[in-house]
């Protein structure tokens, strides 16, 4: 296993994170420099996903790196019947860096541990996401100019959703207070609220949206029911539409909250909150240029 590998947040500390965050800010000042010149990168997508790929295959193209893989692993050995331990070391011959996005849980653990080439999880299951949390933290640090004592509101999919699970984990250094906003269904996973006890993580349960919990927030994080984690359309009908933001909602914000969203969203976020001072979630997206190249960096070793 690469020692510079990332699968789960928790593989870097809290100075790692904010050295990271530094070196997103700096990426954003340059994002074209030719870091990466002579390095191949695989990005190994066995799962759909368009922002993700694209953000750290720009990422790659912007250090001067070339990149190979596919995002659709139908068109691939593994649609007939090679393991995922063959498809990683039958790459890790070519590349000197493999990002990959896996359907199952633990695949990036396990592909951690077959090659010694660095492996960065880009999504493996209902598990981690731990390039979408640096960009997330990104974001929170550049509008609320800093990570301490914030008062974080988490909505939706929280049973199923690897971005708020990350978050939850990185935050552990900076003194949060989360307010989890879920239906019964979709509620945070026991893991983590032993997680948050154990590290002193203050945190409450709330079924309503209410107003008293959207104006109290310095962030709310907003989450797509992800209709593929639901083996029962059935239950996905129940519940997808029960939490909803639209502009009426934001009247009584605190002038700094910001509004987070991975993407993609369906009508969790209504459209007329786009054009609200308090959407950030495009912007967002935009960090997750800055965030990926400074993984890529740690990754390979290279400082900035």
């Amino acid at each position: 296993m690469n020692t510079n590998s990332l699968v789960s947040i928790s593989d870097i500390g809290r100075d790692e994170i904010l050295k990271l965050l530094e070196t997103a800010r700096q990426f954003e000042e340059n994002p074209n420099r030719r870091l990466l010149e002579g390095k191949v990168v695989a990005t190994l997508f066995f799962e759909p996903s368009t922002r993700t790929r694209l953000s750290f295959e720009t990422a790659v193209n912007r250090l001067g790196g070339r990149v190979i893989g596919f995002s659709d692993a139908n068109t691939t050995s593994s649609s007939k019947g090679e393991t995922l331990k063959d498809t990683i070391k039958m790459v890790s011959n070519y590349v000197d860096l493999i990002i990959m996005r896996h359907y199952l849980e633990g695949a990036a653990r396990y592909a951690s541990e077959v090659t010694d080439v660095p492996i960065i999880n880009a999504g493996d299951g209902a598990n981690q996401h731990p390039s979408q949390t640096m960009l997330d933290l990104y974001s929170i640090y550049k509008t609320q100019g800093t990570l301490e004592n914030l008062t974080i509101t988490l909505v939706g999919d929280l049973k199923y959703g690897r971005t708020v699970h990350s978050l939850i984990m990185a935050m552990r250094y900076f003194n949060p207070e989360f307010r989890f906003v879920a239906c019964k269904e979709l509620g945070m996973p026991i893991e983590y609220k032993i997680f948050c006890e154990e590290n002193g993580i203050k945190y409450t349960e709330h079924t309503d949206f209410s107003p008293e919990v959207i104006n109290s927030s310095d962030i709310i994080y907003m989450t797509r029911v992800q209709r593929e984690r639901f083996a029962d359309i059935m239950e996905y009908e129940k519940v997808k539409d029960l939490y909803n933001l639209n502009n009426s909602m934001l009247g009584g914000a605190k002038e700094n909250m910001k509004i987070l969203h991975p993407l993609p969203r369906v009508n969790e976020i209504a459209q007329d909150v786009d054009d609200n001072p308090h959407a950030y979630y495009f912007e967002q997206a935009r960090n997750g240029l800055y965030a990926r190249q400074a993984l890529i960096c740690r990754a390979l070793g290279i400082e900035v």
